[in-house]
């Protein structure tokens, strides 16, 4: 079964010395913080009770202090075998000492990525989970080392023979019956009850003593009487006569469980053995090995130079800075080196830090492996290193084929001058000296520090011959073998070493990322960094790219991560992200960065954000206010299409005549969310849109005159579906037009308006009456109306903008283009500071179908293409388009922050949908131009769907019961704008069809007030009409 299907209730990672257990247990919480342990387990680090109680005894063990676990938990005073009915148990063995890895086998490293992971992480072979079981069948026996016609009678169809890999499944009845067994002498040795009780420990195999037992093909006599395989002669009277004890409560207590097996026919298993270059070559890619095809040559690293890697090699955890070239079939990990340094073929670098880089220059890397180890020597915490050979057996005998450094023993000491007697002491016998044992490796000097010089210079080289100096300082030094470092490796030491080195490498990623623009998600790795604690320095990064960056936009997707790490530290407490972003206290920031003094304001928010940091509250109003800040830098971007707007003089209108400007509404058939800024100018956007009449009606509109008296008479009407309202205002000082940048207060539109035009500025010296008697001789009246409800998704407010912007500029003397109109608009909407995209403008203000399209970069511009259309199209357009209102209050603000939270991130989801917009929309475009009704619908249901792709949650579930009841009978149908609420428009199958789709509606329940209406295209768009006389909407 797949990991991502069991709830583990409880997991369980057994080892074998204490100092390995507070380490490994911070390692399982790690994991379970990152969520992918499932939902809050159980999680226990069990040492096993005695060094060799084998992996059957630290199974019995393991599951015993589960057991009481899960008694305890339910209430129970005693161990109940009742708790394992519905419990899911994972036990893990850490297994035995591994040379290679410090942290043992299940915490070696990987070099995968996984992108689509919630958190950025190294993955580990712990990590790295069996995902397909088929084929069972029943075991027979179970054989070790066995001669090779006895292993040809196991095999299989496909000419294989079945291999154990060591994964073991238990049911819940076959648990209770070995945990019934720890209270059994001699069975109890193996727990850490029976140790605590005094009984002498014995010896458990997992496979040849608790599942042979269950095989069909054993018996009991040849099972009890039976030699394990790999447990020596049995000598000891009473300790054979404990193990066939065992073993007969054992057949007891299992023989009746039948024992299968679960057959992978294309599976592979590389048993991790303490060959280096076995360690190598699984570390490595190599083409047709299923296990490495997803290994990446470079994996959480920072490599400056890429080009210098070799294909065949591999670098995981670590920072090469400078030239570092690493030949084929060589693995770097958790090492920090700089160049100029070549690394040949077969090599094996871990642990080691930048001072190494110095010392390996001196020497040929090649078919070598040379490790760092974070050891402690009687408290004190030191670095040693360790050299061999990739093909060196370290436990052959040094005078029966015994290699050092890939060379026999006595071509090293004849090299180097060191003799055997320094290496091993006079009562080891020479049968039994080998690699494992040999005292090599400096761990202490008297007087001078130790390095990797100090084990490097065995190798010998060309440019540093082993001279009488470096054997005085060898011999003079505190030397260990391997067998004797293993036991003061500092575990805990080097767990945190990596994960060190894995958020230094990451915050040059970051760096990376944000500099180069690129399309990777920071957001895992943000997460991470908050988990784990490493927040503060990723904090710094952010800060230092952001103060750095040139372009806003970099500077702005800065602060947006910002935002994200302080919203993940918050843990899902302190409240919505969305909310205000005004305290005053962040005032000086924002006035920073609203000059364009980047760097100043980074640095007053990261001054103010230490106040922001101690509770879940304070951290989501930060990381609003950081949002906040973030859309100033938009601003700016947005403002830089201001450039693409131009003013000719005409002449000033006579007193008291309007100027009215009627705009249809838009709906867009491809393409929205693509031209939001930032997305537009990062990414690029294309909108499909289409310029309608609202049963009949041009449903928006703006008119404008001078007025004697010098002040403004603001008037606002809005809303016809749900209720008409209307704000009158009348402003006579500059004060009462400060609010302007504060959408939600009554005629903000129009007073930004009033300030985008240059009608009044608010920084001059005279009143508003001067400013108006100087440059009009009055002041002005303003009407404004629209006949759609509130959140329509028709585009009304951005519509609404562009006519009052002509009428006001025609009022005040002047001209423009519907192009300058079109960026002129983007300029209001960052100053009224509700932000927005091009397409309702462009949709509104520009007459019939067309295409909008922005290319991914600064000063954005917006550029529209009519769309030609076969004769006659448009009419049957007309028949068979309709819009319903759903009755449905749209709030598209809380959306809009979504997606632009979302596009920061990076999210794959979205990056990717971003792209697929454009694509839809450049499709929609060629469907109109064919007059292909169907095509045109089938674009239309792909973007409903990417829309709710973009913005989860725009889909209420009335919306959706239309549509489901709709969708027989039409081509195609979607939201208009953002979703959520407002008008759906749909492509009928027949024409005029509105009366069947109203009886269809009627009798759906849970729709709530909805009503069709008609729309035609406006072919004519809007235009500006000097009024003979006053006019009412």
């Amino acid at each position: 079964m797949a990991g991502g299907e069991v709830d583990w209730t409880v997991i369980v990672l057994t080892c074998q010395h204490k100092d390995s257990v507070f380490a490994f247990q911070k390692e399982l919480e790690i994991r379970r913080d990152r969520g992918s342990l499932g939902r809050q387990p159980i999680l226990l680090t069990v040492e096993d009770p005695k060094g060799q109680v084998g992996s059957g005894g630290a199974t019995l063990n393991a599951l015993l202090v589960a057991a009481e676990h899960l008694s305890a938990r339910a209430g129970y005073t005693v161990v109940t075998s009742d708790v394992l009915q519905k419990a899911w148990i994972l036990i893990l063995h850490m297994g035995r000492d591994f040379l290679f890895d410090d942290c043992s086998r299940a915490f070696t490293c990987l070099p995968l990525e996984e992108p689509a992971a919630p958190t950025e992480a190294l993955t580990c072979n712990l990590d790295s989970l069996l995902a397909t079981l088929m084929h069972q069948g029943v075991v027979q026996d179970i054989f070790y080392q066995s001669p090779e016609d006895q292993l040809r009678q196991c095999v299989g169809p496909d000419g294989k023979v079945p291999l154990v890999c060591g994964v073991v499944f238990f049911s819940s009845e076959a648990a209770e019956q070995l945990l019934a067994t720890h209270v059994i002498p001699p069975l109890d040795a193996c727990t850490y009850m029976g140790l605590d009780s005094g009984a002498p420990a014995i010896q458990l195999s997992l496979f040849f003593d608790i599942l042979l037992c269950m095989a069909q093909g054993v018996s009991e006599e040849a099972f009890v009487k039976g030699q394990r395989p790999g447990m020596g002669s049995g000598d000891n009277v009473q300790e054979a006569g404990s193990e066939r004890s065992a073993r007969s409560v054992l057949w007891k207590a299992l023989h009746a469980v039948p024992l299968t097996m679960v057959y992978i026919p294309e599976g592979c298993y590389d048993y991790m053995t303490m060959s280096a270059s076995d360690h190598i070559r699984h570390l490595t890619p190599h083409p047709g090995n299923a296990r490495s095809r997803s290994f990446r040559k470079v994996a959480h690293s920072h490599v400056a130079e890429p080009q210098l890697l070799a294909e065949g090699c591999s670098v995981t955890n670590s920072l090469l800075e400078g030239a570092v070239k690493v030949g084929p079939g060589s693995v770097i990990q958790h090492c920090r080196l700089k160049g100029p340094l070549e690394i040949h073929t077969g090599c094996l670098l871990t642990g080691l830090d930048v001072a190494s880089s110095v010392a390996f220059r001196s020497y040929l890397l090649r078919d070598v492996v040379v490790q760092g180890h974070t050891v402690r020597l009687r408290g004190i915490p030191c670095k040693v290193f360790t050299l061999s050979g990739h093909r060196d057996d370290w436990q052959s005998v040094a005078e029966e084929g015994g290699t050092y450094l890939n060379r026999p023993w006595s071509e090293f000491f004849l090299r180097t001058g060191i003799r055997s007697h320094d290496l091993w002491s006079p009562d080891t016998p020479s049968s039994r000296r080998c690699l494992l044992n040999a005292r090599l490796f400096p761990v202490l000097h008297a007087s001078e520090p130790l390095g990797v010089g100090d084990v490097l210079w065995l190798l010998g080289s060309p440019l540093s011959p082993p001279g009488a100096e470096q054997l005085q300082r060898w011999r003079t030094s505190w030397r260990m073998s391997w067998e004797e470092l293993k036991g003061s490796l500092d575990q805990e030491a080097e767990l945190a070493a990596r994960r060190a080195t894995f958020f230094l490498q990451a915050q040059s990623k970051t760096k990376r990322v944000l500099m180069e623009h690129s399309n990777c998600s920071l957001l895992p790795l943000i997460r991470s960094t908050a988990l784990e604690g490493y927040h503060k320095a990723m904090l710094e990064t952010l800060d230092e790219v952001a103060s750095m960056a040139r372009d806003p936009g970099v500077a702005a997707r800065s602060l947006a991560c910002i935002a994200d790490l302080l919203g993940c530290l918050a843990k899902g407490e302190g409240g919505l992200r969305s909310g205000p972003a005004a305290n005053a206290a962040w005032a000086q920031a924002f006035q920073h960065l609203e000059k364009g003094d980047i760097p100043e304001g980074v640095k007053e928010l990261a001054k103010e954000r230490k106040k922001w940091l101690d509770r879940p509250v304070l951290l989501v109003r930060a990381a609003r206010h950081y949002e906040g800040a973030e859309q100033i830098l938009i601003r700016q971007a947005v403002m830089s299409s201001c450039q693409f707007i131009s003013l000719r003089l005409a002449t000033l209108p006579p007193m008291g005549r309007w100027l009215r400007a009627a705009c249809p509404a838009r709906i867009d058939l491809s393409g929205g969310w693509s031209d939001t800024p930032p997305i537009t100018y990062e990414h690029g956007g294309a909108v499909v849109d289409l310029a309608v009449l609202v049963d009949g009606h041009r449903p928006i509109g703006a008119q404008a005159r001078r007025i004697a008296e010098p002040e403004l008479r603001l008037i606002s009407r809005s809303g016809r579906l749900e209720g008409e309202m209307v704000v009158e205002l009348v402003c006579r000082d500059l004060e009462d037009l400060r609010d302007y940048c504060q959408p939600h207060a009554p005629g903000a539109l129009l007073k930004a308006a009033l300030i985008c035009t240059h009608i009044v500025d608010l920084a001059s010296q005279n009143s508003l009456r001067e400013q108006l008697m100087e440059h009009f001789g009055g002041g002005f009246e303003l009407r404004t109306w629209s006949r759609l409800p509130h959140g329509s998704g028709l585009g009304t407010s951005s519509i609404l903008a562009g006519a009052v912007m002509a009428s006001l500029y025609q009022a005040s003397g002047h001209s423009t283009s519907v192009e300058s109109l079109i960026h002129t608009v983007l300029h209001l909407e960052q100053v009224l500071t509700t932000g927005g995209g091009w397409q309702d403008q462009v949709g509104g203000l520009v007459p019939g179908l067309k295409i909008g399209r922005s290319k991914p970069q600064l000063p954005l511009k917006v550029e529209v293409e009519q769309i030609t259309v076969p004769e006659g199209f448009i009419h049957t357009l007309n028949e068979h388009l309709l819009l319903l209102y759903t009755g449905k209050t749209r709030l598209a603000r809380n959306l809009l922050q979504d997606v632009l939270r979302n596009w920061y991130a990076r999210l794959p989801t979205i990056v990717q949908n971003a792209s697929a917009l454009v694509n839809n929309a450049e499709e929609c475009a060629q469907a109109l131009q064919q007059g292909n009704l169907a095509l045109l619908g089938k674009c239309m249901n792909h973007y409903w769907l990417q829309k709710k792709n973009m913005a989860p949650g725009c889909e209420p579930l009335a919306v959706r019961r239309m549509m489901e009841v709709l969708q027989p009978h039409v081509y195609g149908q979607s939201m208009a704008g953002a979703g959520g609420g407002g008008f759906l428009y749909v492509l009928t199958k027949e024409p005029r069809n509105q009366e069947a789709l109203q009886r269809i509606l009627m009798e759906t329940e849970g729709l709530g007030n909805f009503s069709i209406h008609t729309v035609e295209v406006d072919t004519a768009g809007f235009q500006i009409q000097l009024l003979e006389e006053d006019w009412e909407p």
